[in-house]
């Protein structure tokens, strides 16, 4: 089969637990490291599915590779090929298919909870978890694109996850391990200090119970990348 498409915007927002997912599952991928200038690919049908990783960018910005972004991303899916995205990729997914990317409330970063939406296509990803402790670095927050399903929020932050068919987007991230928790708390030192409300947590916090935190997202992980992995193949 052909890869899967994984798309880095920064060093530290790599594939993550998603990539010992796809390995387990013998699927194969192939990491696009954006910030290391690789180009956007032009035709989508090169792979069995597009993610988009996080990053500490805008999707607002002004950056060259955001315009072809959008554009593979309005290919894929009019093609019919999975896109899964995870903080500021179900951002970028958001804008690219008619939706708009605005400042949050508030920051969130850290662990907090995000409640499942009360609807059968909630159902249809999480099955029956009804609430998570997801992990959280943002500031923006995205609208649902035309068609799109709101499928979890947080206290703060309405839009947290939501469908598209057989794509994915995520304000959230699924997708940490101990060492991106541990990197970005190093490189967040500045913007932790500097945003002393109760949504951000200090990097001594987001520390505690780490494994058992990490093995309850990991569970979360796993029946939402399943469900997406299911769509592969069959546009």
């Amino acid at each position: 089969m052909q890869p899967i498409a994984i798309f880095r915007h920064a060093r530290t927002e790599g594939a993550g637990y998603l990539g010992d997912f796809l390995d387990r599952h013998g699927l194969p991928w192939q990491l696009i490291a954006i910030d290391q200038g690789a180009a956007v690919p032009a035709d989508p049908a090169a792979y069995s599915g597009l993610v988009f990783m996080g990053g500490p960018m805008s999707v607002n910005d002004d950056l060259p590779w955001l315009p072809p972004l959008f554009e593979l991303i309005r290919k894929a899916h009019a093609a019919d090929i999975p896109l899964l995205g995870h903080c500021l990729g179900g951002q970028l997914i958001a804008k690219a298919l008619g939706g708009v990317v605005t400042r949050n409330p508030v920051k969130e970063i850290g662990w907090l909870p995000l409640e499942i939406a009360d609807a059968p296509e909630a159902q249809h990803w999480f099955g029956e978890i009804k609430h998570f402790l997801g992990f959280h670095w943002h500031g923006e927050t995205f609208s649902l694109p035309p068609g799109a399903v709101r499928l979890a929020g947080s206290t703060d932050c309405t839009n947290q996850v939501y469908s598209l068919g057989k794509h994915l987007g995520m304000q959230c991230h699924v997708e940490m391990t101990a060492e991106m928790i541990a990197s970005w708390c190093d490189s967040g030192v500045a913007e932790i200090a500097a945003n002393p409300v109760p949504t951000v947590q200090r990097p001594e916090q987001m520390q505690i119970d780490l494994q058992q935190r990490l093995a309850a997202l990991h569970a979360v992980a796993d029946r939402l990348y399943t469900r997406w992995i299911a769509g592969i193949g069959t546009n």
